[in-house]
């Protein structure tokens, strides 16, 4: 690839960027939209400008949140994976119970998690790990089956225990799957943080995002929504470009040494 190429590669978004916002602005002029309804791009970064700390403070917030959140999911889901991996009967038993994670609502979740955790933190962190740690589970057991019959019947006539047959053979012949799981519960996270923000969030110097948003809302602030939507978008992001450049790190070590 040229350098011409990797810079219009890197451009694109930009400009994509710039056409998204010369859209709004257009619409906002030609069809005379009311500011409550549709702040202009400018009343947006004017109301960031003039009181950048809350949202600063808010962004942090909110990635903490969505990194301990997912940090717990890609943990949990690794493991829980690996002990259903070892027995049939068992992921017969509970692998169904897992899909709860992905059907029950968040919203139905999130007030049960207030009584039993509290409101701020804990609760926000909960339902973060909620939302994603299904993808992790899901495919972190397809990877863990998928490892090549041959090498398992290798390892079943050499008397390999289970456990060392799962951390010598199944679990790095996981790794795509794992990495799958990963960036798709990357993205999850941060929507589960945001939502857990909007029950269990609490105002204050420290408000997070989900915070700013319900409460510019409250006070007809779209200009403020809007900016708390662009910066969980942007934290969004980040935690995605995390996950994605730690995964392909670790790809690359697990081919090198394939």
């Amino acid at each position: 690839m040229t350098r011409t190429q990797q810079l219009v590669r890197a451009l694109s978004p930009l400009a994509t960027v710039a056409v998204v916002i010369l859209l709004w602005w257009a619409c906002k002029i030609l069809f005379e939209v009311k500011d409550f309804m549709l702040p202009s791009p400018w009343a947006v970064a004017t109301a960031f400008l003039a009181d950048p700390k809350p949202f600063l403070i808010g962004c942090f917030e909110t990635a903490m949140n969505a990194a301990i959140g997912f940090g717990i999911a890609a943990t949990a889901g690794v493991l829980l994976a690996s002990v259903l991996s070892l027995s049939r009967r068992v992921e017969q038993s509970v692998y169904p119970l897992t899909l709860l994670f992905q059907m029950v609502p968040l919203i139905a979740i999130a007030p049960l998690l207030v009584v039993w955790l509290g409101y701020g933190r804990p609760s926000i962190i909960a339902s973060a790990a909620i939302v994603s740690i299904f993808p992790v589970i899901a495919n972190t057991l397809s990877g863990l089956r998928s490892a090549d019959p041959h090498l398992q019947e290798l390892f079943h006539l050499l008397n390999a225990s289970r456990v060392k047959t799962w951390w010598k053979l199944a679990l790095p012949s996981a790794v795509p799957n794992i990495v799958t799981g990963l960036r798709i519960a990357a993205g999850l996270a941060t929507i589960g943080t945001i939502a857990g923000e909007f029950i269990a969030g609490i105002s204050g110097d420290r408000a997070p995002l989900g915070v700013l948003v319900t409460t510019g809302l409250r006070n007809f602030q779209t200009d403020r929504v809007f900016v708390a939507v662009l910066l969980a978008a942007l934290v969004g992001f980040a935690v995605y470009g995390c996950v994605s450049l730690a995964s392909r790190l670790l790809l690359r070590r697990f081919l090198v040494q394939r």
